[in-house]
């Protein structure tokens, strides 16, 4: 089995207490990319300029990451300039430049349009769309977006939620695109907008699972040290898809493991700057933290 990831790649201005990164390595498919590349494989689609550096794509293609679908055009890359206060929740956005992903119109060949599993990262909804009526009889399509596209395209986003089975969102957004205070009444819209599945990211305060029918939380890893929480959410969504993927099965049991490896992966991506860390994970150091979760959850 094997996943297919269509979003963003950039490079990263970031500064946190803990420093600064320049360019760093970054963008929605490319954090996703990283995460489940240690479950499966994966097909990613995409768009950089000429400046954006081979080495990173030699890194993509070191984690089994077929990057046929990376579209190299001339210009800069989408970068993306901000920082984090002593929280560490929330980040502030200092610049954004969209260069070439500002004409991003992702086309699929033909092997990925026979994708059975497919993340649509956060992009405007308008492609979300285009991309799955590019997909044949996918088993699973997951969403992930955000306020922008919530305040700016929420008719082409509901249209596009009728069509997805995940749906990867956090507290604020959850409550924007639902309107609705309550968190629990909020996630039940969203369940009704067509999603069978909606995983709540909470940052710091781990993930909640909704389904129609249950409700499953796990905690945030606990970490000594968070240096860079840039990418954190779309690594969760990565660990989760890529475990999810393995085989064509969605029970309540897989769905909350698959919980669990996100977590896990979005532990890793925030110990440090870019993809710094994720780099350096090993499967043992995976399987160790799951142990970990498992002992510190069970009572």
């Amino acid at each position: 089995m094997s996943v297919l990831v269509v979003g963003s790649m950039a490079l990263d201005t970031v500064r946190t207490p803990y420093g600064t990164i320049r360019d760093g390595l970054g963008g929605s498919a490319t954090y996703f990319s990283g995460a489940a590349s240690f479950f499966t494989r994966v097909q990613m689609v995409g768009v950089v300029g000429s400046d954006f550096p081979e080495e990173h794509v030699d890194f993509l293609r070191a984690r089994r990451v077929d990057v046929s679908g990376l579209h190299r055009l001339p210009g800069k890359t989408f970068r993306w300039s901000g920082g984090y206060a002593d929280d560490m929740n929330e980040a502030t956005t200092l610049k954004t430049e969209l260069n070439v992903f500002h004409d991003f119109r992702p086309e699929l060949s033909a092997a990925h349009r026979r994708a059975g599993f497919v993340f649509l990262a956060n992009i405007d909804p308008d492609l979300q769309r285009a991309v799955v009526d590019q997909i044949h009889n996918p088993f699973v399509v997951a969403l992930d977006t955000m306020n922008y596209w919530i305040e700016s395209k929420p008719a082409s986003l509901k249209r596009a939620l009728k069509r997805v089975h995940i749906l990867f969102i956090n507290e604020g957004e959850a409550r924007l695109l639902a309107r609705e205070n309550n968190l629990f009444k909020a996630v039940r819209i969203l369940l009704s907008m067509g999603p069978s599945t909606v995983v709540l990211k909470r940052a710091a305060y781990g993930a909640l699972l909704f389904q129609r029918d249950g409700l499953f939380w796990v905690p945030a890893y606990p970490l000594q040290t968070v240096r860079d929480p840039t990418g954190a959410g779309d690594s969760f969504a990565g660990g989760f898809m890529g475990y999810v993927s393995r085989r064509r099965e969605l029970s309540p049991g897989r769905l909350r493991r698959a919980v669990v490896y996100g977590s896990i992966m979005a532990s890793f991506c925030v110990e440090d700057f870019s993809l710094n860390r994720m780099k350096k994970v090993t499967p043992a150091e995976i399987q160790e933290r799951y142990r970990r979760f498992r002992e510190l959850t069970r009572f």
